[in-house]
């Protein structure tokens, strides 16, 4: 802390002496007579007039003071025009640098900490384009140059770029004002130095980075297309592989526009959330709460009831919330909609073509001027010695497994404790299994905080789960009908019998087989795609589990949006995926749902925070409800109404947290929540309890002192 506290004394001591020239008073008389006087001076002492310049014009640039101009005017006429140019093209950049790295030391760690994760955004950004912009901005002089001085000393660039950039891109606009400095006596105002003509002679430079911008992209792209015959004429405006919800959402937005889309799956339409993941789990879940509700049906001021699980009646009324669910997905909506849908698999065959293997035997080829890949994921099973030979689960195959037994089974091991892995233990011990949940790492749902993965655990213990934490899976194996999973946990080794195993450990996206590597499209864990989630060929795109960084339904939708919209009308405007508030939720019971940072990821990037904190055991409904477990968790920085981060758990946390996503995404803050009439009684006024705890947490002590004199004055 005291280099940068010194180093601010020395710069104000250094402007209080350049101040005392009475900058103020400045003009081209002023500047006239004070050459004359320098000139005669000039011929005996030249070295000593260009180091004393070239200091005091460093200082000046150094201390963003309003005598730059002057200063250069004064090079081009004290000593021409190519040493004068020489001259103050090095003293400007190096008194830039030096301000640049003041405002780095002295104000880049308070402008961050007030920026919180927008500064993150920003870095990304100019890590990627920040010599592009700086050259851009440098080329047009009527833009302050001590303003992108000090803007950019607050960014990640590194010094010598900053240099470097700055000596090539300042250096027309320091010429025409040294070559004016030459002319001194003939100049009657600064409006002489730069006309309109060569003010808009700058502007255009300043435009031509990003139209030489443009033609690198577009050789760039013709470079990639160079292997490639592209089509005279396009079957389709969109080919979309893949009908899950980022398939089905693009499909959706490019028959809205009314382009002529085709939707190519090769299984089911509504992809694996309708089928397999979100729709079946979450209507198991419900059943398994009703029969953990009957059997707790005492909390309630009832007899409690031992409740007879009919499994395969639970697993037919999950079919039945699918087929309840699936016209909203499928064909024949769709086709209603506009959209040509094709049951087959698709394979790319260039960067327009697609051929299609129709579930029929055929085969059918199309071209589409765009084409989205939203090919979705599928669970990951690791490779365990023994695994194939007992036999195993996973979110996919469960559904169709288990539909026509009579009973859950009996010794249930689930292996993973991510959020699905979490659901479905507590899901299938609450309808009568004996589960045994195993996670390698130190504890469940390790992407949220400690508290948060204790309290769930404590859940799923109380509903009979062993939770194996810490645990390594190392084989599986059987003999004679008994199967058996064998583990390992600080050196020592045992062995879990089983009836039945879910793998649960993560998702991995589809990636073979649809000619990606034929195209040469990179795709390690995902398929690689730029901020406009385009790949390596602009007109392919991806989104949804396919293109990361997230795994959930919603983040596949609001993907979609961007890649049909980027497909269908890029080549006149694109639109960067905006992922600056993503929420998710974890439907266990109680649920847990986050939006922006978690308390461990704040103090992990080193960013300050203020933790709110309001438990449900003290909300009325909550409390009514026989759900007063969990709490709301608020982040904000120190002595700001900003919201940077929320968490909640407890009943129906995946619907509460709207209120603070809708918050973040628009920039509102507590004090807005606070104001915002919530029904009495609802969960929902939990936001608003949270908002008031921090409202009461920042009240003036002084304030309330004055306040509380004004009323013993007003009692007389």
């Amino acid at each position: 802390m005291r280099k940068p506290i010194l180093l601010l004394l020395a710069l104000a001591m250094v402007a209080a002496l350049l101040l005392g020239l009475d900058v103020q008073s400045v003009d081209l008389d002023t500047v006239r007579r004070r050459l004359s006087a320098l000139q005669s001076w000039q011929q005996d002492n030249a070295l000593t007039l260009i180091l004393a310049f070239f200091g005091a014009y460093v200082a000046v640039a150094a201390l963003s003071l309003p005598l730059a101009v002057w200063m250069t005017l004064a090079g081009g006429a004290l000593f021409g025009l190519w040493q004068g140019l020489v001259i103050v093209s090095f003293a400007s950049t190096i008194g830039a640098t030096l301000a640049f790295l003041a405002s780095r030391h002295l104000l880049r760690d308070w402008v961050r900490a007030r920026l919180g994760r927008r500064a993150e955004a920003i870095d990304e950004g100019l890590r990627r384009d920040g010599a592009f912009f700086l050259f851009s901005l440098r080329l047009i002089p009527v833009i302050p140059f001590f303003a992108v001085n000090l803007l950019m000393g607050l960014t990640p660039m590194r010094t010598s770029t900053f240099y470097l950039v700055s000596q090539a891109g300042m250096l027309p606009g320091t010429a025409a004002y040294v070559n004016a400095g030459t002319q001194l006596a003939q100049l009657e105002s600064l409006s002489g130095v730069l006309s309109p003509a060569l003010l808009l002679s700058f502007a255009l430079l300043g435009i031509f980075p990003w139209i030489a911008r443009m033609l690198l992209d577009a050789l760039k792209r013709r470079r990639v297309y160079a292997r490639w015959t592209r089509p005279a004429r396009f079957d389709r405006n969109l080919i979309v592989i893949g009908a899950g919800a980022a398939g089905l959402v693009s499909a959706y937005v490019a028959a809205a526009t009314r382009a002529r889309v085709t939707l190519i799956e090769a299984h089911r339409m509504g992809g694996d959330c309708l089928n397999t993941g979100c729709v079946p789990s979450k209507a198991l879940i419900r059943s398994a709460k009703l029969a953990h509700q009957m059997a707790r049906a005492d909390r309630y001021g009832l007899a409690p009831a031992a409740p007879r699980v009919a499994f395969a009646r639970v697993m037919a009324r999950v079919q039945r919330v699918i087929a309840e669910i699936a016209p909203h997905d499928s064909v024949e909506r769709y086709t209603g909609l506009g959209v040509e849908v094709l049951e087959g698999h698709a394979r790319l065959i260039d960067p327009w073509t697609v051929e299609v293997a129709m579930k029929d035997g055929s085969t059918r080829r199309l071209t589409g001027r765009a084409i989205i890949l939203a090919t979705g994921a599928q669970p990951v099973v690791p490779p365990l010695p023994g695994i194939e030979e007992v036999g195993f689960l996973t979110s996919e195959t469960l559904w169709d497994a288990l539909k026509d037994r009579d009973a859950a089974p009996a010794r249930l091991v689930v292996l993973g404790g991510g959020p699905i892995g979490t659901e479905l233990a507590q899901a299938f011990a609450r309808l009568g299994s004996a589960v045994t949940q195993v996670e390698m790492a130190p504890r469940l749902l390790m992407r949220e905080d400690a508290e948060v993965s204790a309290l769930v655990q404590a859940a799923l213990e109380a509903d009979g789960v062993q939770v194996l934490t810490g645990h390594r899976a190392l084989a599986c194996g059987g003999r004679d009908g008994a199967k058996w999973i064998e583990v390992e946990h600080r050196g020592e080794t045992r062995r879990i019998g089983f009836d039945e195993l879910i793998v649960a450990v993560g998702r991995a996206p589809r990636l073979k087989g649809f000619g990606l590597e034929a195209l040469g499209i990179p795709a390690d864990r995902v398929v690689e795609t730029n901020d406009y989630l385009e790949t390596l060929y602009p007109n392919i795109l991806a989104a949804g589990d396919v293109a990361g960084p997230f795994q959930f339904t919603h983040t596949a939708s609001h993907q979609a949006w961007f890649a049909a919209v980027n497909g269908l009308f890029g080549n006149l405007w694109r639109f960067r995926a905006d992922y600056r508030v993503i929420p998710w939720a974890v439907f266990t019971d109680p649920e847990v749902a986050r939006v922006g940072l978690s308390e461990a990821e704040a103090r992990a990037r080193g960013i300050a925070v203020e933790v709110t904190r309001y438990g449900l055991d003290d909300l009325d409904r909550a409390i009514a409800d026989g759900a007063a477990q969990g709490f709301v968790k608020v982040l904000t920085p120190p002595g700001r109404d900003r919201i940077l981060g929320v968490t909640i758990v407890g009943e129906h946390a995946g619907d509460l947290i709207a209120e603070f996503v809708l918050a973040m995404k628009h920039g509102l803050g507590l004090n807005r929540i606070l104001a915002t009439i919530h029904i009495y009684p609802t969960l929902a006024e939990a936001n608003k309890y949270a908002a008031g705890a921090w409202r009461r947490a920042h009240v003036n002590p002084r304030l309330l002192a004055l306040v509380e004199r004004f009323h013993a004055w007003r009692r007389g």
